[in-house]
């Protein structure tokens, strides 16, 4: 399981300044798991942003937003909503919003920011992943991670090392800034590179206290009241 948690309702605000009409996104497995985007999330959702004065186009929920055939295979029906739409507001992981933005000719932001848990998830066939850095800055990058695209976690732009499309790092790598460069040309959103992403906490990183007290980092952790028990732990 991955875990994640909605980001505050201004800052998913200020990633749709200047997007009028929005397409919400939701995952029926882990996030509808961590409660930040199963389908009654996505719902207040829908009605929060109307409240801001954005148009919500549409909105559904997939079982599993980091299988890129199913995103596909269930959106076939709504393109029309997503077409009309100035931008898609993924209600997940860090792993299924790559793999929405991957999927969909059209600018993905995140409306979560995933957890770490510690250690790794599992490997599945895509090649999306997620550090769980606890920030994520997918709005800023086309949906293509930074920190795992790019061999040295560079969060503005490419190094100087790069050459022809490659890695200078594994040169048989693609360089994850050219990839990114490419999907914002495709989706005429060049002029989001010209935002600068401040520099990340990285203490983040490190699981919260109250998960590591509770059975989504340990199986035999059973405690129902995890916050009382991470301040007892204080």
């Amino acid at each position: 399981m991955i875990l994640s948690k909605q980001k505050p309702l201004e800052e998913i605000l200020e990633y749709l300044k200047g997007e009028n009409s929005v397409f919400l996104l939701g995952c029926n497995g882990c996030a509808q798991a961590s409660g930040t985007g199963g389908p009654e999330q996505v719902a207040e959702m829908k009605v929060k942003l109307e409240e801001a004065g954005k148009k919500v186009t549409g909105g559904t929920v997939i079982d599993f937003l980091c299988d890129k055939a199913l995103i596909r295979s269930r959106l076939n029906t709504r393109i029309k909503e997503i077409e009309a739409a100035d931008a898609v507001l993924v209600m997940t992981c860090g792993v299924g919003i790559q793999a929405v933005a991957a999927s969909l000719n059209k600018i993905c932001y995140p409306a979560c920011d995933t957890m770490s848990l510690g250690g790794i998830r599992g490997e599945w066939t895509g090649i999306e992943r997620c550090k769980e850095c606890g920030e994520c800055m997918l709005a800023y990058t086309g949906g293509i991670c930074p920190l795992t695209a790019c061999s040295k976690g560079l969060l503005n732009g490419q190094c100087g090392g790069a050459s022809k499309g490659k890695c200078e790092v594994y040169p048989e790598k693609e360089c994850g800034w050219e990839l990114i460069y490419n999907r914002l040309k495709a989706v005429n959103r060049l002029d989001i590179l010209d935002k600068v992403v401040t520099p990340k906490n990285y203490n983040k990183m490190v699981p919260e206290a109250k998960t590591l007290l509770t059975s989504r980092f340990v199986l035999e952790n059973t405690d129902p009241k995890p916050e009382k028990a991470a301040e007892e732990a204080k």
